[in-house]
């Protein structure tokens, strides 16, 4: 069953490695291809993410360089995986080939200066998320106490990717960002988020969000990080289905997808610690839903918003 993945961190570790990793194989990558294709991913959404501790000068190179080992690493040297540049581009992957799209995770390497983003764009840049944990210049993190929305800059934001056509990803905000982004945005995602009623974790969404998030034709890419999974950390592929048992009770069978957060992850959910398994959870929940739902979960969903939004 085809799998699109909507979140994994392997450019931040390739762009560490300085090309000594070699994708196809490198046991350091959850998501490297030969995972990808024995776990049945037919699209691999690859991140741009940039340590908030890094100078912020350094930032935007930092984002480039992620984005050159992408070409390099990922595209060049495997024919068969496709950069996904166009959202027509998802219906024409051909038999035995992998799409490849890159998100922003947080807005920060481009500082105040929307011509960066404009640039990260034509380079296939095609859903952003205007914070990771922390606050920067366009609004507050999941993980900031202050708590506060979006700035002027970040409504700038929101308008520059709903004009562009491009996804604006709430996984990290704050809860007042949150709000305001979906005041503002026509395509808002969540690309790896839980449940905050079965985990109550600030990265997780609350079922106020989630009922928000599915009103406005949204999709929530269910997140395999334990400590999102479980209060405990200890999770199994049975609590990753109890998330989706729950999301599809507030509505959203056909608005749920998979975001496994591979290779930014320290820990794993038992039975998926890597890309080949996904296997394990599609079992798994064929035993609770039928293969129609499934593969909704598992990538039909996602494909169905592309195509109603922006075919």
């Amino acid at each position: 069953m085809d799998i699109i993945d909507l979140h994994c961190d392997a450019l931040l570790k390739l762009a560490d490695a300085k090309g000594e990793l070699d994708y196809r194989n490198a046991q350091e990558l959850q998501t490297n291809k030969t995972r990808l294709q024995q776990g049945g991913v037919r699209v691999q959404c690859f991140a741009v993410f940039i340590r908030p501790q890094m100078k912020a000068e350094e930032k935007f190179q930092a984002a480039l360089d992620q984005v050159h080992y992408f070409h390099t690493e990922i595209l060049d040297k495997n024919p068969d995986m496709k950069h996904i540049r166009e959202w027509r581009d998802f219906a024409s992957l051909e038999d035995g080939e992998i799409g490849a799209m890159l998100t922003l995770e947080g807005v920060d390497a481009i500082g105040n200066d929307l011509h960066k983003l404009s640039i990260l764009h034509q380079l296939g840049v095609r859903s952003v998320g205007l914070t990771w944990n922390n606050a920067n210049l366009a609004a507050d993190g999941a993980g900031e106490p202050r708590g506060g929305g979006l700035t002027r800059f970040g409504k700038e934001v929101v308008g520059f990717l709903n004009d562009n056509r491009m996804l604006t990803d709430v996984s990290h905000l704050s809860v007042d960002a949150f709000w305001d982004v979906m005041e503002l945005a026509d395509h808002p995602i969540a690309s790896h988020s839980n449940a905050r009623a079965l985990c109550d974790h600030p990265r997780n969404l609350d079922d106020e969000q989630v009922s928000a998030m599915f009103e406005k034709g949204g999709r929530i890419h269910v997140v395999y990080c334990p400590p999102f999974v479980k209060a405990d950390g200890d999770a199994a592929i049975s609590d990753v289905i109890r998330h989706i048992d729950h999301l599809c009770s507030l509505g959203g069978k056909k608005q749920i997808g998979l975001g496994s957060d591979f290779d930014g992850i320290a820990t794993f959910v038992e039975g998926l610690e890597d890309a080949s398994r996904h296997p394990n959870l599609i079992n798994e929940l064929l035993k609770r839903y039928s293969e129609e739902d499934v593969r909704g979960f598992a990538s039909r969903n996602f494909l169905d918003y592309v195509e109603g939004k922006f075919y």
